[in-house]
C-alpha cells in the first residue's frame, strides 16, 4: 500500500514464525513524512522542536525511512551550504575559544570531482611544546610536504594546530573541530565521506595514534610518521588500515622501539582477527627525518574506503569521550574513559562480546538488515532484545545531528542493559 493508502492506524500486529511483529502503518508512516516536508518547509526559525513533533515518533516504512532520511539530509546540507562558506573561504573554523587554520593543496582534476565525490586528506604538522614561531615553520614545512606525498587526486588540507602544546593534535578540541571540517569539505567541496584519511608527522604523528582509533569512524585510513602514541592502544583500529613509518634511529622518547612494539601488537590483533586491523609498518634506516620513506602510505591509503557498517567492532573510549561510533551508541552522559564495547553483527544478530558500559544503544538500517522483521542483540547466551525495532524521523534526526553524516544516519535503535 502506498503512502497515500488508507489509514489502518498507527500500526497492526502481525504473528511471524512465532514472533510478535509491529509492522508500519503505510498511511501512517506516509502522512509523517509529509508532516515532515511540512516543518522542513518552515523556516528554521519558525521550526518548533523535532521532537515534539506527533510524525517524529510514527513508525515508518522502508521506502518513507529513506526518504525522510534524504529530506533530513538535504535540509541540513543546504543550510550549511549557506551558513559555512564563509568560514570556508577564510580557510578557518572557531569553536568556542579555539580556531583551527589551514591551508588547503588540491591534485588531479581541479574542476570535476571523480564519480563519487574527491578524496580529503588531513596533514597534521609536527612541533608540540614550542614557542608559536616553530609551530608555525612546521605548519608551513606540511603544507610544502603536499607536493612530496602528491597524492593522485584530492584535497589536502594542512592544518595549524589551534594550541602551541605539547598535545597539540589530541586534546579533546580537535575531534569536534576535525569534524566540522570534514562536514564543511563533504557539503562545499564535493569530498567523499568515504575516502578521509588522515596523517601526520612528528608531533602529528602523535595524533594519528591518538585520533585514528578514537574517530575511527571518520577514517578511511591513516598514516602516521615518526610520532609516538603515549598512553592509545590500537584496539580501535579493527577498522581502520594504518599505516606506521618510523626510523630506526629515532630513538628519542623511544619512538623506534615503541614502533617495533605496534607492529607486533597490530599483527596479533590482525591474527586473531583476520577481517581487520589491516596496517602497513616500516622503519628505515633513518633518524626522526625518514625523507619521505613514508610516501608510500599515501597510494596504499589511498586504494582504501572507509567501512561504514563494518561487521564488528571494537569501541575503546579514550580520555576525549564519545556518545556513538559506527553503529554502536551509549546513553548521554554515560561515556567513561578507557571502557571498551564489542560487538559483532551477522546479519539481524548483534553479539556483545564484552561491554564496560552498563547500557548500549544498537543502532539498525535496512542496510544493516530487514527492519520488516525481527532483530536480535544478545550477550553470549542472555538474549537482551528480540524483536521489531521502529523506523522513525525523531532517529534519523538525532543520529544526523550527532554526526552530520549521511552515511551514519539511522532510522531505528535499541537500548539494551548488560547488567
Amino acid at each position: 500500500m502506498s503512502g497515500m493508502g488508507k489509514v489502518l492506524g498507527l500500526g497492526f500486529w502481525m504473528v511471524w514464525t512465532g514472533v510478535a511483529l509491529c509492522a508500519a502503518d503505510a498511511g501512517a508512516s506516509g502522512k509523517a513524512v509529509e508532516g515532515l516536508k511540512s516543518w522542513l518547509g518552515k523556516p528554521r526559525d519558525a521550526r518548533e522542536a523535532l521532537d515534539k513533533q506527533g510524525f517524529a515518533s510514527v513508525a515508518l516504512t522502508r521506502s518513507d525511512a529513506d526518504q525522510a532520511a534524504d529530506a533530513l539530509w538535504m535540509d541540513r546540507r543546504d543550510w550549511l551550504r549557506t551558513t559555512r562558506r564563509a568560514e570556508a573561504e577564510a580557510s578557518l573554523i572557531q569553536i568556542g575559544d579555539k580556531v583551527l587554520r589551514y591551508e588547503v593543496v588540491r591534485f588531479g582534476d581541479t574542476n570535476t570531482a571523480p564519480a563519487g565525490g574527491r578524496s580529503l586528506f588531513i596533514s597534521m604538522h609536527g612541533g608540540g611544546g614550542a614557542p608559536k614561531r616553530v609551530n608555525d615553520s612546521q605548519w608551513t614545512n606540511q603544507v610544502r610536504l603536499a607536493q612530496r606525498y602528491a597524492p593522485k587526486e584530492g584535497i589536502y588540507v594542512a592544518p595549524r594546530a589551534p594550541t602551541d602544546t605539547w598535545n597539540l593534535w589530541h586534546e579533546g578540541h580537535i575531534d569536534g573541530l576535525f569534524a566540522r571540517l570534514i562536514e564543511n569539505m563533504v557539503v562545499l567541496e564535493d569530498v567523499n565521506p568515504d575516502r578521509v584519511y588522515l596523517m601526520g608527522y612528528s608531533a602529528g604523528g602523535d595524533g594519528v595514534y591518538q585520533l585514528a582509533p578514537r574517530m575511527a569512524d571518520w577514517w578511511a585510513a591513516a598514516a602516521m610518521s615518526a610520532g609516538h602514541p603515549n598512553e592509545t592502544q590500537p584496539v580501535g583500529l579493527r577498522n581502520v588500515p594504518f599505516a606506521l613509518h618510523v626510523g630506526s634511529k629515532d630513538a628519542a622518547y623511544r619512538r623506534n622501539e615503541i614502533a617495533v612494539e605496534w607492529r607486533g601488537k597490530l599483527a596479533k590483533l590482525r591474527e586473531e582477527d583476520p577481517d581487520g586491523y589491516e596496517h602497513l609498518v616500516g622503519t628505515p634506516e633513518m633518524g626522526h627525518w625518514m625523507n619521505m620513506a613514508d610516501q608510500v602510505a599515501i597510494p596504499w591509503m589511498e586504494s582504501r574506503s572507509r567501512r561504514v557498517l563494518p561487521d564488528r567492532v571494537v569501541w575503546r573510549q579514550d580520555d576525549v569521550l564519545h556518545g556513538s561510533f559506527y553503529w554502536l551508541s551509549v546513553p548521554d552522559g554515560t561515556a567513561k574513559a578507557e571502557t571498551e564495547v564489542v560487538a559483532r553483527r551477522d546479519g539481524a544478530v548483534v553479539n556483545l562480546e564484552k561491554s564496560d558500559a552498563a547500557r548500549v544503544r544498537v543502532r539498525w538500517t535496512d542496510a544493516m538488515a530487514d527492519l520488516d522483521q525481527s532483530v536480535e542483540v544478545r550477550m553470549g547466551e542472555k538474549v537482551l532484545h528480540r524483536g521489531k525495532v521502529q523506523r522513525t524521523v525523531a532517529t534519523l534526526a538525532k543520529t544526523l545531528e550527532e554526526r552530520g553524516d549521511r552515511k551514519l544516519m539511522f532510522p531505528a535503535e535499541v537500548e539494551v542493559g548488560v547488567r
